[in-house]
């Protein structure tokens, strides 16, 4: 549950904390969720009449109440802590192998089959790193693309809400990744220590978020223990353009400094992603989101070592067709409550349902999207754009 879903009207259910029905707006909830967790205690949700067990983790220098790991499809759809079961996205592949959370302790655990350091003078990956080669249950690693979508999920921006509606920014999308990768560990660290997010670019504050940046990347800089560092970027691109040597990536809220990208890459970019920069092409209304992994140079500067893509609408909300997209906006249009559902690591031709509808009672109908229009198992009849 995070602020977002506090904010904006949607039913955040009452928990029984040590006996006691609280919701998240009564007094003493904060005291009483800090009392659980030093106590050991696991809070029930009431979203259900037998309740179902939840834990409290530690978030900052707070905490946080979150649903015990593959129970969210126990919770009633319009639950906050509700998620449609993991076999329905791509994610069940990866749960108890690339994903491994710990109730315990509130901290999930990331396998990455992409590297997060390189040795100087060695030349960086030639290729994106973006999806797995199987959809088989072998899959053991997240790549760039699963974890984007992994952190999207955990950070509820594939939830919507009507209230979202004129509240989701670009500071909102930030602040909710950022604390998303607080509760994760990879490689020994919290992905924190890795994630770089752009801050929302203000003219009359320029200096101080230009400096903000350079203090980040200026850790990245050079080897440590015979090892460069790369740096984990999430952020909105602005354009793909040629440079003086090879191309560059142009992020919104870093207009000034474009991301270097060696013409091998770029070349597959260009096939790997053909489907996205197309759609990103033929819509103003689509975002494209890039994850990457950077070195910085003595000079300061970034070059991507690999990348991954990602389509979204204005509201941020991941789509991956012309298809997907005109579902999505007519959902949000409206105002619908609902679930996107990702790929994660999935291959491209494994068939997904694209939304999980939350305001429609149990079980929470399931929509595909078709070029025709959309299909809703059980019902009659193509729903027609």
């Amino acid at each position: 549950m995070n602020a977002s879903t506090l904010e904006c009207g949607q039913r955040v259910s009452t928990l029984d904390i040590e006996g006691m029905p609280l919701a998240p707006s009564s007094p003493g909830f904060a005291e009483a969720i800090a009392q659980a967790y030093s106590r050991r205690r696991r809070p029930r949700c009431l979203c259900c009449p037998d309740g179902i067990e939840m834990y409290v983790a530690r978030l900052g220098g707070g905490y946080i109440v979150k649903r015990m790991p593959e129970t969210g499809c126990r919770h009633a759809p319009d639950c906050a802590s509700f998620e449609p079961p993991t076999e329905l996205s791509g994610l069940r592949h990866l749960m108890g192998s690339a994903i491994k959370e710990d109730p315990n302790t509130g901290i999930t655990t990331l396998r990455l089959g992409f590297s997060l350091s390189k040795r100087p003078g060695r030349a960086a990956p030639s290729k994106p790193n973006s999806l797995a080669s199987t959809a088989s249950s072998t899959v053991t690693k997240l790549s760039l693309r699963g974890l984007l979508h992994y952190l999207w999920d955990q950070a509820e921006l594939t939830r919507w809400h009507p209230g979202f509606e004129g509240r989701r920014s670009w500071g909102t999308v930030r602040r909710q990744l950022r604390q998303a990768a607080e509760q994760v560990v990879t490689c020994g660290e919290s992905l924190t220590t890795r994630l770089y997010v752009p801050e929302p670019f203000h003219v009359n504050q320029r200096d101080a978020i230009i400096e903000r940046r350079r203090d980040i990347w200026t850790c990245f800089g050079g080897p440590s223990g015979g090892h460069q560092r790369l740096l984990l970027l999430i952020a909105e691109v602005k354009e793909i353009v040629p440079a003086r040597q090879g191309h560059k990536a142009v992020i919104k809220h870093v207009p000034e400094v474009g991301l270097a990208m060696d013409d091998s890459l770029y070349r597959q970019l260009a096939q790997r992603f053909e489907q996205e920069l197309e759609l990103w092409s033929a819509s103003d209304s689509i975002r494209m989101l890039m994850i990457a992994t950077l070195t910085i140079s003595a000079a300061g500067l970034p070059h991507i070592a690999e990348l991954s893509l990602m389509t979204a609408t204005a509201q941020w909300l991941p789509v991956e067709t012309m298809a997907e997209q005109r579902l999505v906006e007519a959902s949000v249009r409206n105002q619908r409550a609902f679930l996107k559902l990702l790929r994660y690591d999935l291959r491209s031709d494994a068939r997904l349902a694209s939304l999980a509808l939350t305001d429609r009672g149990t079980p929470a109908p399931l929509i595909f999207a078709a070029d025709c229009g959309w299909i809703v198992p059980g019902e009659a009849g193509l729903a027609r754009t």
